[in-house]
């Protein structure tokens, strides 16, 4: 299967094309699934950054269909990984639900990173949902002895919108790897096409960040809230741009 007009501005961008094969899957939860991978020599050539992702090729009705993951408990010495699919209705879901051993998918490194805040943080504020759920345990890993609070939205199953986060979806059974000593979860509800938890990070967070020079806020949202939050901690909490990282995950269904 080509990759489309996507996959030949992904080449421009330097893009490296990988081809993943599984090794096994595992379900997680009724709507969390985890599929384990070989690499296919990636990790040897790039290396592992925390939040590390990359873009897989999915078949949608014999058209390209790509979509972003990040690795989780990626071994560069064994050539493994795996990645976790909040289920729904879906191509990637589909793929994911019939994975079995020796199945292969193509994918494509370009755009990850990570930048460490320098000095480290004084706590951590992540704000995400089931579709960033692994890149917040891989910052959560990174910095080990930092405490943080996560703010979780949960699915609202009477909202009704399509999104790759998956319906229905809640923390019980999650793979959230919280430290108790360390790590504060405060699960929200999506209402409102995530006005709601806009409002609870609002009220919250000027009493959480304390410093902006040694905050540290990382947001994983469907892309009118990250670009929302993003807005108010730069312009009314004044945290400098190198303190915050946010990337829309997901667009709301229209």
């Amino acid at each position: 299967m080509g990759h489309g007009w996507e996959g030949v501005v992904l080449k421009l961008m330097r893009g490296r094309d990988f081809q993943f094969t599984v090794v096994g899957s595992e379900r997680v939860t009724e709507c969390y699934h985890r599929v384990h991978f070989r690499d296919g020599g990636m990790l040897a050539q790039s290396g592992v950054h925390p939040t590390m992702w990359v873009r897989v090729w999915f078949d949608n009705a014999g058209k390209p269909h790509q979509r972003a993951y990040t690795l989780v408990d990626p071994d560069p010495e064994a050539g493994t990984f795996s990645l976790e699919f909040a289920l729904h209705d879906g191509p990637a879901s589909d793929w994911a639900r019939a994975a079995a051993p020796g199945d292969t998918v193509d994918a494509t490194l370009q755009g990850t990173g990570f930048t460490a805040p320098v000095p480290p943080p004084r706590r951590i504020v992540a704000i995400g949902d089931p579709a960033s759920l692994p890149a917040i345990n891989s910052l959560l890993d990174a910095l080990p002895d930092v405490p943080a609070t996560i703010f979780f939205e949960t699915a609202d199953e009477g909202e009704g919108d399509a999104r790759d986060a998956g319906e229905g979806a809640d923390v019980a059974g999650l793979p959230l790897r919280l430290d108790p000593g360390r790590h504060e979860l405060r699960a929200v509800p999506r209402r409102d096409g995530g006005r709601h938890l806009v409002s609870e990070v609002k009220a919250a967070l000027p009493a959480l960040v304390g410093d902006p020079t040694t905050a540290y806020v990382w947001i994983a949202c469907d892309t009118v809230t990250t670009r929302t939050l993003a807005s108010y901690i730069r312009k009314e909490l004044a945290l400098p741009k190198t303190r915050v990282n946010a990337l829309g995950y997901w667009r709301p269904a229209a």
